[in-house]
């Protein structure tokens, strides 16, 4: 493993808004780094599109997160900081445009739709839900909309945190920066 890579440290987390490529990238940090990857969507979603128990999550985050080297793909801000954000070695923050994230809600939604494939364990995309756009409980458009100013603001306040100065971080603010950054990192 180069230096670049290496400066990670082996305990990551992706973050950002629906569609930015958190899954992408961090399935293949984990495939560079050779450590574990970390679907939070998939410890979180139960069937019917259930959310947990707040207990029984952070339980799973603890189970999942337990090893030393892993990266996680996921938000899940106020489940995820007090369960193990203090262990993180880097945060790796994609701050695409909402001109980015929105068409990639609809293209993931359709295919995701018309295939039928299966989320979570049990799970089917619901693409007409997207285009609730007045309903941000059912619309990933709406809910990026309106959660953006509120998320960075949330993210910017984690990077300020003393109690979280351990944690590198990686601002990517693009899809073509964040394969700039990737391949600045090389293999």
């Amino acid at each position: 493993m180069n230096g670049r890579l290496a400066e990670l440290g082996t305990r990551i987390q992706v973050v950002g808004p629906s569609c930015a490529g958190k899954t992408t990238l961090a399935t293949e940090l984990a495939r560079r780094l050779g450590v574990e990857f970390i679907e939070l969507d998939a410890l979180f979603w139960l069937p019917g599109w259930t959310e947990p128990d707040p207990a029984d999550f952070a339980q799973a985050l603890r189970c999942a997160t337990a090893g030393e080297r892993w990266v996680a793909a996921g938000n899940y801000i106020r489940h995820t900081v007090p369960v193990y954000w203090e262990r993180l070695d880097t945060v790796v923050w994609l701050d695409s445009p909402l001109r980015v994230t929105i068409p990639r809600i609809l293209g993931r939604s359709w295919r995701r739709w018309r295939r039928r494939e299966l989320l979570w364990g049990s799970n089917h995309e619901q693409f007409w839900q997207q285009l609730k756009v007045w309903n941000p409980k059912d619309s990933l458009i709406a809910y990026n909309v309106l959660r953006r100013k509120q998320q960075r603001e949330r993210f910017e306040a984690l990077r300020r945190d003393p109690a979280l100065a351990n944690i590198r971080w990686v601002r990517l603010r693009s899809p073509k920066q964040a394969r700039r950054w990737l391949e600045w990192l090389g293999a």
